[in-house]
């Protein structure tokens, strides 16, 4: 069936580009690698990312998580990077979901506890944010976070993602089903 509109992206628009590093405010995104295994396992090992994320991880799962990544990208459904301080894995960001027919990618995040306070989340989402309007194109970045989430909701404000509204019951937690709050940035904001 026809499309009556000019997709906002065509195809192509990822996979014809090396996935970037990002850098901005003192971070790197960069493109996750073998050898952050321990910090993709120690992230998903911390009862506050497991809280949000519902899931663990093994050696093999971590590095299975990690491999499956170049694949997302080319395949343009998503894209994760290591979000580094001097250096160090301090958390990570990720395209969850990509609809380059719509312009939007929706995002998701976590910072490693060591590294919490230093508003890691918010200036990895902002970066990703200028990036995803500036360089690729996109119309608009959104995420979604258990309204009991306060600290994410933080960030989000902070980055510059206002609150848009609440879905009731969407999302399976590990303690039952949780509302979802969502929030989204438009490249024209």
């Amino acid at each position: 069936m026809p499309s009556l509109y000019t997709p906002a992206l065509p195809a192509g628009t990822l996979s014809s580009l090396p996935q970037p590093v990002i850098t901005d405010d003192g971070l790197q995104l960069r493109p996750w690698q073998e050898s952050d295994l321990a910090d993709v396992i120690a992230g998903y090992s911390d009862p506050a990312i497991q809280r949000w994320h519902c899931r663990s991880m093994t050696s093999d799962e971590a590095r299975e998580w990690i491999a499956r990544w170049p694949g997302r990208w080319s395949t343009e459904t998503g894209a994760g990077w290591a979000v580094t301080l001097d250096g160090a894995v301090a958390g990570q960001i990720s395209f969850r979901r990509v609809d380059l027919d719509e312009g939007l990618a929706e995002v998701s995040y976590w910072v490693l506890p060591s590294a919490r306070g230093k508003r890691i989340a918010p200036r990895a989402l902002g970066a990703l944010a200028v990036w995803s309007f500036g360089t690729l194109g996109l119309h608009r970045v959104e995420l979604n976070h258990s309204t009991l989430n306060n600290a994410s909701c933080r960030v989000a404000e902070l980055a510059g993602f206002p609150a848009e509204g609440v879905q009731r019951g969407v999302a399976r937690h590990a303690d039952g089903w949780h509302d979802m709050h969502g929030h989204a940035r438009l490249a024209t904001d």
